[in-house]
């Protein structure tokens, strides 16, 4: 008999072993269209770490009226957080991820560029700061980022859902 030493029966944990958070976030919002009977095209995308979820109406058409209804900012934001914690619970991870239905973050990108301009419009006509409302983090992230491409200043105010951005001449 020879010493070799036995092996190891404990296997390590490897990424492979950890479901992907896209794809856990794809399959619960497949089963969720799936529940309300919408066909919906998923595309994931990871950006700076984050992972991007966009649900889109199939080239055919057929669920676009649907989608629009679920395209709400409101529902979106709820169905992300869902779909975070379906995430979270099959992963064991915190999701960052961000959910994107029939063009909604492009929507309100849109809206938050118009919120931008007319606080710039104010910083303009002699106004010291401008204080836009109340929005989620991403969405004040989004609007520190339309703030910098403008060339001016932003930090945001408050707590909890009070939390707001102020933007300042640079």
């Amino acid at each position: 008999m020879t010493d070799t030493p036995a092996a190891s029966t404990v296997e390590s944990v490897t990424d492979a072993a950890v479901p992907d958070e896209g794809d856990v976030a794809a399959d619960y919002i497949e089963e969720l269209l799936d529940i309300v009977d919408l066909d919906g095209d998923i595309e994931i995308d990871t950006r700076g770490g984050r992972v991007y979820l966009s649900v889109t109406a199939p080239a055919d058409g057929a669920s676009a009226d649907g989608l629009r209804l679920l395209a709400k900012p409101d529902t979106v934001g709820a169905l992300q957080e869902l779909t975070r914690i379906a995430v979270q619970t099959r992963t064991g991870e915190f999701s960052r991820l961000i959910l994107d239905v029939g063009g909604s973050r492009d929507a309100r990108a849109a809206e938050l560029a118009s919120l931008v301009d007319a606080a710039i419009a104010r910083l303009d006509d002699g106004a010291a700061s401008a204080a836009l409302p109340a929005m989620s983090s991403y969405e004040r992230k989004v609007v520190h980022d339309i703030v910098s491409e403008r060339g001016f200043a932003s930090e945001s105010e408050g707590e909890g859902r009070d939390r707001h951005t102020v933007i300042t001449r640079a």
